[in-house]
């Protein structure tokens, strides 16, 4: 079950959020920036709280900037997490149900079809916490060429082994959902997998969600996930060609 960090530090939700537009790809209303010229593209998948994230739109931007075409689908149809007032997680289990990962795996699978029918040829995915479980799932098949998860949750070791794609693992130090520990076990697998190029990195000092809902104001919080920022971008750089 997910934890208290998985809805920490909520968002402000802003759906104009971003240089980019929101139209429909896939049959998913989705955040789109970038040259959709673009032959590469990276599918984004947010965390509970959201393609109107604009730290996660922020980011979207910063990797369409590189010469990506990037899209952000809304996954939860409008129905994003929005936590009580009281900050309890009373309402959480009844959300996760009707938004679980199974049901996003099969729309992200539509939104890769419709990036292929339009001419991209190598696509790149990134998941931020329960949003990492659906990329996970794709990098176990032929239908991306690299992932990204970022303080990810809800997957296992077994998970990762069966990972056949380049992939990234961001994680914090301070985080009740992916431990140091078991990031470490994480790298372990993908050490064993000598075939697949991985890389795996704990930020020191941050935890669960900082590298889209960090606080704007607060420059060190800035600092680390902008350096977060920079490895995934690179990774993509790197893999999706």
């Amino acid at each position: 079950m997910a934890g208290p960090q998985c809805c920490s530090n909520p968002p402000t939700l802003n759906p104009t959020s971003g240089s980019g537009h929101v139209e429909k790809l896939g049959g998913l209303d989705s955040y789109l920036t970038g040259s959709p010229d673009s032959k590469l593209a990276i599918v984004l998948v947010s965390d509970i709280f959201g393609y109107e994230a604009p730290n996660l739109r922020k980011l979207a931007d910063k990797v369409a900037a590189a010469g990506f075409f990037v899209v952000v689908p809304d996954f939860f149809y409008g129905d994003p997490y929005v936590p009580p007032a009281d900050g309890s997680l009373d309402s959480l289990p009844t959300w996760l149900k009707g938004h679980g990962p199974e049901k996003r795996f099969e729309d992200v699978k539509l939104v890769i079809g419709a990036l292929k029918s339009q001419g991209v040829s190598s696509i790149g995915a990134a998941g931020f916490s329960l949003g990492a479980k659906v990329v996970v799932e794709l990098a176990k098949g032929d239908f991306i060429q690299a992932a990204v998860l970022a303080h990810p949750s809800l997957f296992t070791v077994d998970d990762i082994k069966a990972v056949k794609v380049p992939i990234s693992i961001l994680g914090a130090e301070i985080d009740q959902m992916s431990p140091p520990e078991v990031v470490k076990q994480f790298e372990e697998a993908l050490a064993a997998k000598s075939e697949i190029k991985s890389h795996v990195k704990i930020f020191p000092k941050v935890s669960h969600g900082w590298t889209v809902r960090y606080d704007v104001s607060d420059k060190e919080a800035v600092k680390v996930a902008e350096e977060a920022h920079k490895d995934l971008l690179e990774w993509f750089v790197n893999h999706v060609r």
